[in-house]
């Protein structure tokens, strides 16, 4: 299995945010080969993420340094992304 690289930029109070995050924490058993890091828009390097993937909606979801998602997510769409970027 490839390493992915899993970013979740997310903002303070964002109910899909915490959606998301319980989420990932609910599956992420089944892939070891993913490394999960959480940002918050409000801190340096949010800001910088924000700016760079032209995030204005959260949660901003980027894999392997692409944005995938921002304001929501498809649970099937996501595991099957992680699916194609594992093999």
């Amino acid at each position: 299995m490839q390493p992915v690289l899993l970013e979740e930029l997310v903002a303070p109070g964002c109910h899909i945010c915490k959606a998301f995050e319980e989420f990932w924490h609910s599956v992420e058993k089944d892939w070891p080969n993913v490394a999960y890091k959480k940002v918050d828009v409000t801190s340096p390097e949010g800001q910088e993420m924000a700016g760079k993937y032209m995030i204005f909606a959260s949660p901003g979801i980027i894999l392997n340094n692409k944005l995938w998602a921002t304001g929501g997510f498809n649970r099937e769409k996501f595991t099957e992304k992680l699916k194609e970027l594992s093999i």
